[in-house]
């Protein structure tokens, strides 16, 4: 037997792909491999034949071709290997992606041994997005090196191991000051009580790592001691998404993953947030009230960084769900041991302390992005909005 690969490249329309298995079919021709891909209605369109007729199966293709108008190559190839590569994800997104940018993250690969099997466009909005399928190569012998090149591009890298537990991911955790929500919900607190500047400075600490996070927070809770709890009831009621929050959150929702969020913030305030974005469950800090007035107390436990990563575990244990099929987003020091856990952790316009150890980073403005290392991509989004009885609101 002869294995011939074939290539079919040209204008699409109905009924291509339909006549050229019928010509392989009459040839009793066996097909061994078939790929297909749509790039501005310009088909493309490989396959692997096996066949003991070659001279009969290059007469007819070429009168195939001649039909449709196509171009239509065939070479002799041989037997595919039976042992499967370990493969892996690069995901590339950006708000423009060049060719000079590509050239700097595929001649990374090159340099390392990494061979590019097969490249699909997740999205070009609200970012260009590549996902990159590589084999002969381990992702943490690339993460390294792809990541510094990603940031030599401007351009945010990805690397995941291509496994099962990569499609089957089912619990999503969400940090909410500067990732669910613009901005720190305690900040514009302060400010209702005068004391902006004060707990501002001491925020910006704590999530750096600069402070220890419980201490900070004590600190900052103090500082809105008499305050009407109906003022941190409305903040938490207006306070601004982040783009596309609204997209990711009823998109995983729809896809059955469980959608949950841990804050160092304040639960009366997390809790209204949760309702706002349809969360499964918030967990947060709960402040001491005494005659509708902050005391300037916290009661229970607080949710500091241990607590988070705990909680992700917990949560998990309880919905029989693995940690390597979790996921975790977050900005800052306080999210670090929560992304250390799972699964995915993806920091998100985060501070250096995170970035440094997250195994993805998102630099652009749109929380939505996260469903592109799920493999999701935007036209798959666009689609699930509309077929819906109820469908989420556009970005924000």
């Amino acid at each position: 037997m002869t294995n011939l690969a074939v290539r079919v490249i040209g204008a699409d329309r109905p009924g291509i792909t339909a006549d050229l298995m019928s010509t392989l079919a009459a040839l009793e021709a066996d097909l061994e491999d078939l790929e297909q891909v749509l790039v501005r209605q310009r088909l493309i369109l490989a396959a692997v034949v096996a066949t003991d007729r070659p001279d009969s199966v290059r007469r007819e293709l070429a009168a195939f071709g001649a039909r449709h108008g196509l171009s239509v190559q065939l070479d002799e190839v041989a037997d595919a290997g039976t042992q499967p590569a370990e493969t892996q994800i690069v995901t590339v997104l950006a708000p423009t992606i060049t060719a000079a940018a590509l050239e700097i993250i595929t001649d990374t690969l090159g340099s390392l041994g990494a061979n590019i099997d097969r490249i699909v466009r997740l999205a070009r909005y609200p970012v260009y997005c590549y996902e990159l399928r590589v084999s002969g190569a381990d992702a943490e012998g690339i993460r390294s090196a792809v990541t510094a090149a990603g940031a030599a591009a401007r351009v945010d890298v990805a690397v995941q191991r291509e496994t099962l537990g990569r499609r089957a991911m089912r619990l999503v955790a969400f940090d909410v000051d500067s990732t669910l929500i613009q901005g720190e919900l305690i900040d514009e607190v302060a400010k209702e009580a005068g004391c902006g500047a004060e707990v501002g400075a001491l925020t910006v600490a704590a999530m750096a790592g600069e402070l220890d996070f419980e201490s900070a927070l004590r600190a900052r809770v103090a500082l809105l001691k008499g305050l009407d709890v109906n003022v941190l009831m409305r903040i938490a009621a207006e306070v601004p998404f982040t783009p596309g929050a609204r997209t990711l959150v009823a998109t995983l929702k729809r896809l059955g993953f469980d959608v949950v969020a841990f804050s160092g913030g304040f639960s009366m305030m997390t809790n209204i947030v949760g309702e706002r974005l349809g969360l499964d469950a918030t967990h947060a800090n709960d402040l001491e009230v005494i005659d509708g007035r902050l005391t300037g107390r916290l009661e229970g436990r607080v949710v500091d960084r241990a607590r988070k990563g705990e909680l992700l575990a917990e949560l998990a244990g309880r919905a029989g769900i693995p940690l390597a099929q979790t996921v975790a987003v977050g900005d800052g020091a306080n999210d670090l041991d929560m992304l250390g856990r799972a699964g995915l952790g993806i920091a998100f316009n985060a501070k250096k302390v995170l970035r440094d150890v997250a195994d993805a980073t998102i630099s652009v403005p749109y929380l939505d992005v996260v469903l592109f290392l799920l493999g999701v991509g935007r036209s798959d989004v666009e689609r699930e909005q509309l077929t819906r009885a109820d469908p989420p609101k556009a970005v924000e």
